[in-house]
């Protein structure tokens, strides 16, 4: 299993983690095969999206804000229930398939760490799995 070290400097920010993976699977030797990718952390996600314009980060993280608010009233005495509910709204892990020795992903897309209770410092594991 590799990690990968992220240290996020605000309450809520997208981290493009892409290059970070496929140099892992590069590394790894693996030609066809899955990459897992997973987020040990309550408070934070990940997600696959666009990776072409800024702006689509800037909308999901405006209106994920706008649907889960740190405002609430919430029972959790840590005052950070928000984070916990948008990382549940994203989720922890992904796979991506491995073709040719790189990932699968489309045009557009891209690798995307979410921090909703920054600033932090976190990991993600990355696990490849596949025929050499």
């Amino acid at each position: 299993m590799n990690k990968i070290a992220i240290n996020t400097t605000k309450r809520t920010e997208f981290i493009d983690i892409t290059s970070r993976i496929e140099k892992i699977v590069k590394e790894s030797k693996v030609k066809e095969g899955l990459c897992v990718v997973f987020c040990p952390h309550t408070t934070a996600g990940l997600t696959i999206n666009e990776n072409a314009d800024p702006t689509v980060q800037k909308d999901i993280i405006e209106h994920i804000s706008e649907l889960v608010s740190p405002g609430k009233n919430f029972l959790h005495s840590e005052g950070n229930s928000n984070a916990h509910i948008k990382s549940s709204l994203l989720g922890s892990s992904l796979n991506v398939i491995i073709d040719g020795g790189s990932l699968a992903l489309g045009t557009w897309q891209g690798i995307y760490f979410y921090e909703f209770d920054g600033p932090r410092e976190r990991q993600v594991y990355v696990q490849v799995i596949g025929k050499l």
